[in-house]
């Protein structure tokens, strides 16, 4: 059996091949020489590789930025005489610049070492970013310009003479120029701080020799820097009594201004920007044996225009905003170090340049400590209890806290943040997910600082915690140790803490249901979420026949539900007039109103689209209940609240739909909020209440806007402007009629004179402590609403509105049309959901 060839007939050795063998092989041992065609090997591009190079330069901490940047610099230098790779690389660098602050050093080595062997690649960068710079110093776009002029600074060793010193003196004399033309100009504290914050980049390129110059421009910058504008008192994140604040106010430009002076009395260490070594000098060969230093070159020409364009996005004073600085363990750099705002500004950038991808921005908070001089970070997701072991005077700065803390920052910017609170949210979330052990411990301390200073934070920043705190739960399973909270659970419902409890429990209870956040907390919190939130559709009062109306009510349902005529409900509607005429009810218009509005509610209780789509069918009969009565009105208001009190967010979302569908008006909303339903004043502590409020005032301000975004368009016909200028009087007359109607009811709360108040004082239903944390409540919806209408003043007052038309026609004209968005404004169509 051992003999036997059971192969296939026809199969040689091998068994491969039609006559076998293998033919390849034998082929190739003939002439040891392989003929089969080889793949051709690929080589990258060299524009894609050096795009790959600058874009991710300083990312990896196992190289060295400075190697790197020296690697560009080389392959640029030697591929500089092809056009295409050279447009497409300063394309991609201006863009770097731009978008990603934190690289902006870096940018500055690449061409520091480039112009050792090649001037020319530094003559065209200089070129290219001095024309952008100037582009955007024109259009007032402050950023971008800031970020450019930090890249110039970067090369101050680069430069004849003064450098960028001689653009700071110039930027300065514009900023005093605005500050003489108006004192509460803020176009030149803007241009201050720009000057501030350049500063350090040039003295460190620079080396030495330049700390006079630094000093003179100090010296300059402090008159303007140490002025407080009136409005600057109501950006404070706290507005409690001065010692009981957690942290004092500090402006932006302010700290700067002695966060330098500090710097200089050090010696001008700042020893977080990145530092390079300079390129070496290099020794000549022959009759030219002598060293050469590198090329200098002329500053490029900036010119500072006259007037200045205060730019695109209206500018508001800053207020410093820090959860950690300053507190025993040093996790961030202390408000009296440059570093502070160094590291800040450059973070804050880098999240609102980059939303659009909220990934890459926490990517890049993530890596912080790669961006800056080595040190200047402990190492990442040090325990907080391990830094009191940090030997010497080593940095105990956590990179994820100087994260964090930017990132609120930004939340609690007064007035306005740059962008939805919701991006924000996100971010966060993703830089949880990237590095959950670094950041998670960062937000508990955060978290548990906030709460603790909730008595004395800015109304409006209570509210943005509020929705962040419940979002951020619903991204990790509702999971918090609410145990520590337990003793604030015994306080009245108008204690902030406790308001701020019950508010974001019911906001939770939005993001999922009200039997899961039920089982999240212990048994103490269980009376906050009582029976009725686990109901998906609460009760039909008219049901119950001890309701007045109740069979009225019930046949109003019915025929709604099932589309009867017009003529059939207003039989109904009739029916409960004349019930009410006999009860002596003054207006007979609020309990029909009342049956119908509930009656739709009830119908459309099973989603959004529901109850739209009755109110849709129904639109024309309730538009028509304003104008004949305002108390049938306000009443469409307190049906929805009423029938969805255990659930008023619902109920704040169907007023909302309600203002878009013009039935109710913003004064009725605000109308029925602060009257009919303040009571003594209790009102005012729940969320929801506020949530109402001020996204009536919203739909209201952001109406004016659009129209005056249209009024400022170019080329529009006469007669479009002169309607435009009408509608925009009669709007802002509105609106300066609703923030006055907050304003009196507030106040009269803060002050105690409110009758409500006043009665149920006198007749000891309000304990004093009551009493006092109502009046506290009122002090600060007015601090919030007195802030909303000097900011829009600012924005679309006369004066506001006049500047910006005549900025305007010195504008060179342009060629679009604007006569879509001008019907848009007119129409409020962007208000519509």
């Amino acid at each position: 059996m051992a003999d036997l060839d059971v192969r296939p007939e026809g199969r040689g050795e091998g068994g491969r091949g039609r006559w076998g063998g293998n033919r390849k092989r034998r082929f190739r041992d003939d002439d040891d020489f392989d003929r089969r065609p080889t793949r051709r090997r690929y080589e990258e591009p060299t524009a894609s590789k050096l795009r790959k190079m600058l874009l991710s330069i300083a990312e990896s901490p196992m190289r060295l930025p400075e190697d790197e940047a020296k690697d560009i610099a080389r392959l640029l230098g030697e591929n500089f005489e092809d056009d295409e790779i050279k447009d497409e690389f300063f394309d991609v660098f201006v863009r770097l610049i731009i978008e990603q602050p934190f690289k902006i050093p870096f940018a500055g080595a690449v061409i520091l070492y480039a112009n050792e062997s090649k001037p020319e690649v530094t003559k065209e960068a200089l070129r290219r970013v001095s024309e952008r710079t100037q582009e955007f110093l024109n259009s007032g776009n402050w950023r971008e310009f800031k970020l450019l002029f930090r890249f110039l600074a970067c090369l101050q060793s680069l430069f004849e003479g003064d450098g960028v010193f001689s653009i700071l003196h110039k930027l300065f004399d514009s900023a005093v120029d605005l500050q003489s033309a108006n004192e509460n100009d803020v176009v030149g504290l803007e241009l201050v701080k720009i000057i501030l914050l350049t500063l350090p980049y040039a003295l460190v390129s620079a080396g030495s020799g330049l700390e006079d110059q630094a000093m003179d421009i100090l010296q300059k910058t402090e008159i303007v820097a140490s002025m407080r504008l009136p409005i600057e008192s109501l950006v404070e994140a706290y507005t409690g009594h001065t010692e009981e604040k957690p942290v004092p106010y500090h402006s932006v430009i302010g700290l700067l201004q002695t966060q330098l002076q500090n710097e200089a009395a050090r010696g001008w260490e700042l020893s977080c920007i990145p530092r390079f070594s300079k390129p070496v000098a290099r020794q000549g060969e022959g009759e030219d044996a002598m060293v050469t230093t590198p090329t200098m070159h002329p500053f490029p020409n900036i010119t500072i225009p006259s007037p200045v364009n205060p730019g695109p996005k209206p500018l508001f004073p800053e207020a410093y905003f820090s959860l950690y600085a300053d507190q025993d363990v040093e996790t961030v750099p202390k408000t009296t170090d440059i570093a502070a705002s160094l590291l800040r500004d450059a973070l804050v950038d880098t999240i609102n340049i980059l939303d659009f991808n909220r990934t890459a921005t926490a990517k890049f908070l993530i890596d912080l400590d790669c961006y800056w001089q080595p040190e200047t970070f402990v190492k990442r997701a040090t325990p907080f209890d391990k830094l009191r072991d940090v030997a010497g005077d080593k940095s105990t700065w956590k990179p994820e806290d100087m994260a964090v803390d930017a990132v609120f920052s930004q939340i609690f910017m007064l007035p306005n943040p740059e962008h939805k609170l919701i991006y924000y949210h996100s971010v966060i979330t993703e830089s949880c997910k990237i590095a959950p052990a670094a950041i998670a411990p960062s937000l508990g301390r955060a978290i548990r600082f906030l709460f603790k200073n909730l008595d004395v934070m800015d109304l409006e920043l209570v509210y943005r915690f509020l929705d962040w705190f419940s979002h951020h739960l619903s991204n990790f399973e509702f999971r918090w140790k609410w145990t520590e909270w337990l003793d604030d659970i015994d306080r009245t419902n108008m204690h902030p803490k406790k308001a701020f409890i019950i508010g974001a429990l019911d906001k939770e209870i939005r993001l999922s249901f009200a039997k899961r956040i039920r089982a999240t907390l212990p048994e103490k919190y269980h009376p906050l979420i009582p029976e009725g939130k686990d109901k998906d559709t609460p009760d039909f009062k008219y049901a119950d026949e001890k309701t007045p109306f109740a069979l009225e009510g019930r046949q109003l349902c019915t025929q709604i539900r099932k589309k009867a005529s017009e003529e059939d409900i207003q039989e109904t509607i009739n029916s409960i007039h004349v019930q009410a005429a006999d009860l002596a009810i003054a207006d007979v218009l609020v309990p029909s109103t009342d049956a119908f509005v509930t009656s739709i509610c009830y119908i459309g209780s099973k989603s959004l689209s529901h109850v739209l789509s009755c109110i849709e069918r129904s639109k024309e009969r309730l538009l028509a209940i304003g104008p004949q009565s305002e108390l049938a009105r306000r009443q469409i208001v307190a049906s929805v609240v009423d029938y969805w009190k255990d659930q008023p967010g619902i109920a704040v979302n169907i007023v909302d739909k309600l203002l878009n569908y013009t039935i109710l008006s913003p004064m009725c909303v605000v109308q029925w909020a602060l009257s009919d339903h303040l009571g003594a004043g209790e009102a005012l502590s729940e969320s929801w209440i506020f949530e109402m409020v001020a996204g009536t005032v919203g739909k209201v301000t952001n109406r004016v806007r659009q129209i005056v975004a249209a009024r400022l368009q170019k080329g529009l016909p006469d007669e479009q402007v002169a309607m435009l200028d009408e509608t925009l009087a009669k709007e802002r007359d509105a609106m300066r009629a609703l923030f006055k109607l907050i304003d009196d009811a507030v106040k009269a709360v803060a002050q105690g004179i409110a009758d409500t108040f006043i009665e149920r004082e006198g007749s000891g239903e309000l304990s004093a402590e009551d009493a006092a944390l109502i009046k506290a409540w009122g002090k600060r919806w007015q601090t919030v609403f007195i802030r909303k209408a000097q900011v829009e003043e600012a924005v679309v007052g006369e004066e506001a509105v006049e500047a910006k038309v005549k900025a305007l026609s010195v504008e060179p004209a342009s060629e679009e049309n604007g006569i879509m968005d001008v019907a848009e404004a007119m129409n409020g169509e962007d208000d519509m959901v």
